[in-house]
């Protein structure tokens, strides 16, 4: 989508367009889902900060000083959100574990389905041995849809002309990693 197209968007949800302004959550969803999760919340934290995202877009629409960079703005918020939430945890108190109303343990986690695959742990386990400049660039760049340069450069605040340099530096040290587990590019994966 280009540009001038977003910025159409972008003023039309400003006017109350609701079908825009859903077509820019399906358009920027993966950037701001890539940009959360980068910062390792958990479940609960990340949709917290996913819908404060969205909020924050609706309470400004209208005050968006270039619309056709919304996606750098969401970016960058969803940056913000995610560190304020972080910030906010470190000031939490410990609680014992008697007066905490514990999950059931003996119910599989949400994701256990997801995560059985042994080659995919595999795969995990080398992309957390990455730093957490990496993690978060790669996660970015397999957003869905891609986001632009710009945007990834908005939500790590990063230069751009930094960004493809530094990527290939990421790839190759998760390829070492996967070579050290015996993963190589001729390795068959299984889905």
């Amino acid at each position: 989508m280009d540009r001038a197209a977003v910025e159409v968007l972008v003023r039309s949800a400003a006017a109350g367009d609701q079908d825009a302004f859903d077509e820019l959550v399906a358009r920027y969803s993966g950037l701001v889902w890539a940009v959360v999760r980068a910062h390792r919340l958990g479940d609960a934290d990340a949709q917290d900060v996913f819908q404060t995202t969205w909020l924050r877009l609706v309470e400004h629409l209208d005050r968006l000083r270039d619309p056709r960079a919304v996606g750098g703005w969401l970016a960058t918020t969803a940056r913000h959100e995610s560190l304020r939430l972080l910030r906010a945890a470190d000031r939490t108190r410990p609680v014992a574990a008697d007066e905490l109303d514990l999950a059931d343990e003996s119910r599989p986690a949400s994701d256990a389905g997801l995560l059985g695959d042994e080659q995919r742990a595999v795969v995990w386990a080398a992309f957390d041995q990455l730093g957490e400049r990496c993690r978060g660039l790669l996660r970015l760049l397999m957003a869905d849809p891609t986001p632009s340069y710009e945007e990834v450069g908005a939500a790590l605040d990063m230069p751009i002309g930094s960004i493809g340099p530094t990527r290939g530096r990421c790839l190759g040290q998760l390829r070492e990693h996967l070579r050290t587990r015996g993963i190589t590019p001729s390795t068959r994966y299984s889905g």
